[in-house]
C-alpha cells in the first residue's frame, strides 16, 4: 500500500498543473509551387480542451510559429577601400531558417518568458542557431543582426503580435501568410499554449511545400543533371534571342 501511495503521488507530480491541451487544425497540408504561384495564406485555428473550469489568474495565450526548412549560410560584410565596396569579413551561421514567421494573442515578452523562449526556440533570435559563431569574428552578433534585418525587410521573418485571435480562452484562429518565393520542404507549424509566460502545452503539425509540372522538373533536372539543364537553358536562350530577331526584322519591315 505504501508502495502504491508513492507511485500515486509522484504521478500526481509529473501532471501538469491544469489540464490544457490544444486540439489544432490547418486550412492546408500541402501547398504546390506552379507557374502562377504568388504565394499563399494558411489559416491555423483550433481550441482548448479542457478536463476542469478555466483556472482563475492570468488569461491564457497563444503562440503560433511557421517555420521553413532551416539550412547553413554565410553572412558577409562589406567594407569601402580604395573606392569601391568589397567583401572583407564572414560568419557562417549554422542553420537560419528560410522563413519564420510568428503569430501572438499579446506581445511577445508579455506572454512568453526569457526561459521558456530559450527552451523552445520561439522569438527569432533564438531560433538561428550560431554555434560556435564568436570565433570567426569578434563583433559576430553583428552578423546575425544583419541577417535578422535583411530577412524581416525581405518578409521572410515575420513576426505578428495580437494577430491570433482568441475566443473566452477556449477558441484561437491567425492566418499566416506564405511568400511567393518559397523554398520547397517541410514546414513546421507549432502552436504554445502560455500562462503568466510558461508554456502549458504545445503541439506540432506539418505543412508540404512541392514544386509542381514545369517547376518540379527543371528544378529536379537543375539538381540531378547539371549538365543537362545547362545545355537546355543554353538551347532556351538562343532560341529566344532567334525568335526576338526575327520579330524585330517583322517590325522594321
Amino acid at each position: 500500500m505504501t508502495i502504491l501511495r508513492a507511485l500515486l503521488a509522484l504521478l500526481l507530480s509529473v501532471l501538469p498543473a491544469t489540464a490544457e491541451q490544444i486540439v489544432l487544425g490547418l486550412s492546408e497540408y500541402r501547398v504546390s509551387i506552379t507557374a502562377d504561384f504568388d504565394g499563399s495564406e494558411i489559416l491555423v485555428y483550433g481550441a482548448v480542451k479542457r478536463q476542469e473550469p478555466i483556472p482563475a489568474g492570468p488569461p491564457l495565450q497563444v503562440v503560433v510559429t511557421v517555420e521553413g526548412p532551416s539550412t547553413p549560410l554565410t553572412v558577409w560584410r562589406k567594407d569601402r577601400r580604395w573606392g569601391i565596396w568589397v567583401n572583407s569579413a564572414a560568419v557562417t551561421i549554422d542553420r537560419a531558417p528560410s522563413f519564420y514567421a510568428i503569430a501572438t494573442t499579446g506581445p511577445l515578452r508579455e506572454v512568453l518568458s526569457e526561459t521558456e523562449d530559450l527552451r523552445h526556440r520561439i522569438s527569432i533570435t533564438r531560433v538561428i542557431r550560431a554555434v560556435g559563431i564568436a570565433a570567426q569574428a569578434d563583433d559576430s552578433p553583428a552578423f546575425v543582426n544583419a541577417l535578422q534585418r535583411i530577412r524581416i525587410q525581405e518578409k521572410r521573418f515575420v513576426l505578428k503580435e495580437r494577430s491570433v485571435a482568441l475566443s473566452d480562452q477556449t477558441l484561437f484562429r491567425t492566418d499566416i501568410e506564405l511568400p511567393a518565393a518559397l523554398t520547397e520542404g517541410d514546414y513546421r507549424v507549432r502552436v504554445f499554449l502560455t500562462r503568466d509566460g510558461r508554456v502549458l502545452d504545445k503541439l506540432e503539425r506539418s505543412i508540404f511545400v512541392r514544386k509542381e509540372g514545369l517547376e518540379r522538373f527543371f528544378f529536379r533536372l537543375a539538381h540531378d543533371q547539371p549538365l543537362v539543364y545547362g545545355l537546355l537553358s543554353l538551347f532556351v536562350a538562343v532560341v529566344a534571342g532567334w525568335l526576338a530577331s526575327a520579330a524585330f526584322r517583322l517590325l522594321r519591315n
